[in-house]
């Protein structure tokens, strides 16, 4: 993650303070002005949850996913089988067979719609007026590092984050967007591709890598080249949280799967579901998209629980490349069945194994996961076994988070195209996400704190939730 040179040079103060926002462990002055807020008895409105936003481009089909229709019409119905869920009376598609084992501590939303049929990020930046990443809202407010672990409170991971046989990350959409908050609270990347490793470049000589006091040294005398502020006074828990950091700290604990219990990663692992070749009647499966995903997407959610953890309070996961859920069964893209073998079977697999682990690890009150992807897909199958983009209705996943497990939330009507209760909004989403990670009733009486936040906090939650 560091470059280590043979020409040591100083860092401008844009690229000091960009190392600072993406996690020096403190050496921001939002994050210590919190942490002295915090000291002097000031509101706190941080619940200490965090949220996961599972984000499946291209998007999923809520009749092969989450609100089958078997009874519709031909041309309609659900292409794949349906199966009983551990609900009484709550079907899923058949792809999603360990999801449906343990709906019980599910919550699904069949009433959701983007107004979104384009492939963009709308629902994790919600709308196109503020098109700032959620997580970057909640950097805005308790800093882009964690006071303590100097964990970045705002990530977003890629495949390259856990493997290093992929391609760069292909999203449609900048998923680092922070609208008018600028940089200093864009998300965390890690992975070869990552803003952290073009941005951190603290240039040591080789030979005094290892002699830590002096690189704490180097490291000290780069920040007291910059400008210099009253508030920052403690150089000596600057330089510790530097030194744990860098050194090997919490973020690169986190980061590092290889810490984790061999039987739990055993659960979270996907590859089985990689295999190669068998998707390559699409260029998308040619590219290597598809089996990206399988390979990948388990072992992201096993990051994301990691960082959380360790302070993150918003993780965007992109589990593939631009599309994997987009099935129109065109050259560029595989057919229903296919595609909800080749991207559902590995959502499947590590979705269920998240929701047990954060079971088994008690913490099913502090950690929320969302899946969703930008739109749904059309209830007419297309004359090639594919269904198109459609922004009246897309599926929506919650878990964990302190809500109540077997939830149905709204109804879609009798062809999955409309709902047929009261349609609920990105805003709605975005909503509940923000009062998960947030008291509030805290958080009016934090001065300072961006009109947006507030606006899409005190906007209507999802509605039913317990």
């Amino acid at each position: 993650m560091l470059r280590i040179g043979d020409n040591p040079r100083d860092l401008n103060r844009r690229q000091f303070l960009t190392v600072g926002g993406l996690g020096l462990g403190g050496l921001t002055l939002p994050t210590l002005l919190a942490a002295k807020a915090a000291a002097q008895g000031q509101p706190n409105p941080v619940t200490g949850k965090s949220v996961i936003f599972l984000f499946q481009q291209g998007g999923p089909s809520q009749f092969e996913t989450f609100d089958p229709k078997p009874d519709a019409p031909d041309g309609v119905r659900t292409v794949t089988d349906v199966i009983k869920t551990k609900v009484p009376g709550v079907h899923f598609g058949s792809t999603m067979q360990l999801c449906a084992s343990i709906a019980d501590k599910l919550t699904i939303v069949r009433s959701f719609q983007t107004n979104n049929a384009g492939h963009n990020i709308q629902p994790i930046v919600g709308p196109d007026s503020l098109q700032t990443n959620i997580g970057a809202h909640y950097a805005r407010v308790v800093g882009p590092t964690h006071p303590t672990t100097g964990m970045p409170t705002n990530a977003v991971l890629y495949p390259a984050a856990v493997a290093t046989d992929v391609g760069p990350p292909s999203a449609r959409g900048d998923l680092r967007s922070t609208g008018t908050y600028g940089g200093a609270y864009a998300p965390f990347v890690p992975g070869k591709d990552g803003q952290l490793q073009q941005d951190m470049r603290i240039n040591l000589p080789p030979g005094r890598f290892d002699d830590r006091r002096r690189m704490l040294k180097q490291i000290d005398r780069l920040r007291r080249k910059l400008d210099t502020h009253s508030d920052i006074n403690a150089a000596d828990e600057l330089q510790s949280q530097a030194y744990e950091l860098l050194l090997g700290g919490g973020v690169a604990k986190a980061l590092d799967l290889s810490n984790e219990d061999p039987q739990t990663l055993a659960r979270y692992d996907t590859s089985q579901f990689a295999k190669a070749g068998q998707w390559n009647k699409v260029s998308r499966g040619k590219r290597g998209y598809y089996t990206s995903q399988a390979k990948t997407i388990g072992k992201l959610l096993l990051m994301a629980r990691r960082l959380c953890e360790a302070g993150a309070g918003f993780v965007t996961i992109h589990a593939g490349y631009a599309g994997v859920w987009d099935m129109h069964a065109d050259g560029n893209n595989l057919n229903m069945t296919d595609g909800m073998n080749a991207v559902g079977r590995s959502f499947d697999h590590a979705v269920a194994a998240f929701v047990q682990d954060l079971e088994a690890r008690g913490l099913s009150d502090k950690i929320m996961l969302v899946a969703t992807g930008e739109m749904g897909r059309t209830p007419r199958i297309n004359k090639r076994g594919g269904r198109d983009h459609w922004s009246r209705l897309a599926p929506l996943l919650l878990a964990g988070g302190g809500l109540r497990g077997g939830q149905v939330i709204g109804q879609s009507d009798k062809q999955g195209g409309e709902p047929s209760t009261d349609a609920l909004s990105p805003k709605h989403l975005i909503s509940t996400i923000l009062n998960t990670v947030f008291d509030v009733g805290q958080l009016r009486l934090v001065s300072g704190v961006p009109p947006q936040v507030m606006s899409l906090a005190e906007h209507e939650m999802i509605p039913g939730l317990v």
